[in-house]
């Protein structure tokens, strides 16, 4: 009896482990703890990145700094429209990653950067990208909006928010909302901005973490985005 009750108590202590050890996995952060081989959250970070008018010169030194081994994945919505786009390669020649125009239900990789289509809306769920035909979000498709809402949601304090020079407001809920679920919120200072209205809408609604110069920001990047504000 009191053997049935050791290998009884020892087969709980033994499953409960097993759960301490899965939850760690899905709670680690920036920090690199807990990396697990397989689970929901194989990236360090998730960076996002929104950009209109002006935004391509500090698009492609922010890029450029990405370091060859960046296990973040980086996410770019640009105001393109339904308008043929050549982002991808334009950015592949300052840059040391990967970059292509992100796929619909494609699995999301580490070291990786991903422009939205002209003309979808690019969204993040668990470990995919999904691609959408969805409203026009500030009169645009894709607009940024939706990709940092959804990673806020889905990644939490994982993501860092960068609004490049452009017009209109964009961006700025988005930022909101990274902010609430624990990530951090960048800006390109609007004085430096090319078109300002993004990032002045950004400090008026959301109080980023910094304002900052592309180049500032280009610095920060060498870190692969886990920013030390």
């Amino acid at each position: 009896m009191q053997q049935t009750f050791a290998h009884r108590k020892a087969l709980i202590f033994k499953g409960l482990a097993r759960v301490a050890k899965i939850l760690s996995f899905t709670t680690a952060g920036s920090t690199g703890r807990g990396q697990p081989e397989q689970h929901l959250f194989p990236m360090e970070r998730i960076i996002v990145i929104g950009a209109s008018a002006g935004g391509l010169q500090p698009l492609r030194q922010i890029v450029s700094a990405l370091p060859a081994t960046c296990e973040a994945a980086i996410f770019i919505v640009m105001h393109i429209g339904d308008h043929r786009s050549d982002l991808p390669t334009i950015l592949s020649w300052s840059s040391k990653l990967s970059v292509s125009f992100a796929k619909d239900n494609s699995p999301i990789q580490a070291g990786h950067i991903y422009v939205a289509p002209p003309d979808q809306h690019m969204v993040l769920e668990c470990d995919r990208i999904r691609l959408n035909r969805g409203p026009k979000v500030h009169h645009t498709r894709p607009a940024a909006d939706p990709l940092f809402i959804s990673a806020a949601k889905v990644y939490g304090h994982r993501v860092t928010g960068i609004i490049l020079s452009g017009g209109d407001n964009d961006g700025a809920e988005g930022l909101r909302v990274i902010k609430e679920h624990g990530g951090q919120a960048v800006i390109q200072k609007p004085e430096e901005a090319a078109e300002p209205s993004m990032p002045e809408t950004a400090i008026a609604r959301d109080h980023p973490d910094a304002r900052l110069s592309a180049e500032q920001i280009a610095k920060l990047m060498e870190c692969c985005g886990e920013i030390r504000l």
